[in-house]
């Protein structure tokens, strides 16, 4: 694992121990135990989701999308408790306590489920974002699709395929760039699912330019790549390629590929006097990218969190984590991504799709 995986499984340990405690107080509030009776919940709740935790640790039996689901119902339950709170205490002079009380025990399952089905819709309902931009190179205005961290698997597949070429053809996109994470580790349910037919509808005149993430480098890239490449989607392995002479596309694999090459080396036989587009999936270069002859740069990774609170740590790793900002010498671009990782929940984040009209001076 990488040294981000140790450090988020550590404070998913932490947070688990505050999470539970929250929701023992919780559910003895809600259903009026004795002093005896939140004792007995509060060692259960502990031993059980402990217990699931040393099992997905220990790699007994891989149950990380359950124990992530765990979790995630743990904070918004804690996100309801505090909002209760909130209320409880804004309100506790001007209305009855014992009216108070059962007002809140019936309004805490309704906007509990209403969270949680907020949070599915985020993950399942991409919304389309637009940019405009002007480059200091001769450029003919085109439009570019973005969409990244699709993690094709079980729970993300052919449907929401389909639904992304829909969006790029009502777009008229011509040009689509795809920055990693097209995979869920493996292609596994990528095969099994037959989602190639799927993936091959994403279209445009200019081409679909795809690169690979960490999750793709999980052992199975070569394969990934071939699935990609037999969709007619051309992945950049650490190069470039020249589109007419007008402009240029560089595709760099993702950081865990220790052997990649550095950006200047990719540059190197690059016609810079023409656009040139970078596809990189972690926006972690974004800086040293700024004083480079780099004109657009498209990445993902961020998820911009997924799960709130999560999007203010990646707000404080990254220079960019999720938007758009012009630095330097160019044009940066990250995206939240297409799809999710785990469980298919956004809070705080959303799916969506980026859309960049790009002309030139």
């Amino acid at each position: 694992m990488e040294l981000r995986h140790y450090i988020t499984l550590a404070i998913a340990v932490l947070a688990l121990q505050f999470l539970l405690y929250c929701f023992a107080r919780t559910a003895a509030w809600l259903f009026k135990l004795s002093n005896s009776g939140f004792k007995r919940f509060a060692i259960s709740s502990y031993l059980i989701a402990n217990g699931m935790m040393l099992i997905h640790i220990t790699q007994i039996v891989p149950i990380f999308r359950t124990v992530a689901l765990v979790l995630t119902l743990l904070l918004f339950l804690f996100l309801i408790s505090s909002i209760t709170l909130v209320i409880y205490w804004l309100c506790k002079r001007s209305v009855p306590t014992k009216n108070l009380q059962i007002g809140l025990r019936i309004a805490y399952p309704i906007a509990f489920f209403g969270l949680v089905g907020l949070a599915i819709y985020n993950a399942y309902t991409p919304k389309v974002v637009h940019y405009s931009i002007t480059l200091d190179k001769a450029l003919a205005p085109m439009r570019i699709g973005v969409a990244s961290d699709f993690h094709l698997g079980k729970l993300f597949g052919s449907n929401q395929l389909d639904q992304l070429a829909d969006i790029f053809n009502e777009q008229k996109v011509d040009l689509i760039l795809l920055p990693g994470d097209i995979m869920d580790d493996n292609v596994d349910a990528y095969l099994a699912e037959q989602m190639q037919p799927h993936l091959a509808k994403l279209q445009a005149p200019l081409g679909v330019y795809a690169t690979l993430g960490n999750h793709d480098f999980f052992g199975a890239q070569r394969k990934i790549a071939s699935e990609i490449q037999k969709a007619g989607i051309q992945v950049l392995w650490d190069q470039a390629v020249s589109l007419g002479g007008k402009f240029t596309i560089i595709g760099r694999n993702d950081e865990l590929n220790k052997k990649r090459p550095a950006t200047e080396q990719l540059l190197q036989n690059v016609d810079t006097s023409k656009p040139v587009f970078l596809l990189d999936h972690r926006p972690t270069g974004i800086v040293k990218h700024s004083q480079l002859p780099i004109d657009v740069q498209v990445s993902g990774h961020t998820h911009n969190g997924q799960i709130f609170p999560a999007n203010l740590i990646t707000r404080m790793m990254y220079r960019l984590n999720h938007g758009y900002e012009k630095i330097g010498l160019g044009h940066y671009f990250v995206t939240s991504g297409y799809g999710f990782w785990g469980i298919p929940m956004r809070l705080g984040s959303q799916s969506e799709v980026m859309i960049i009209d790009v002309k030139g001076r």
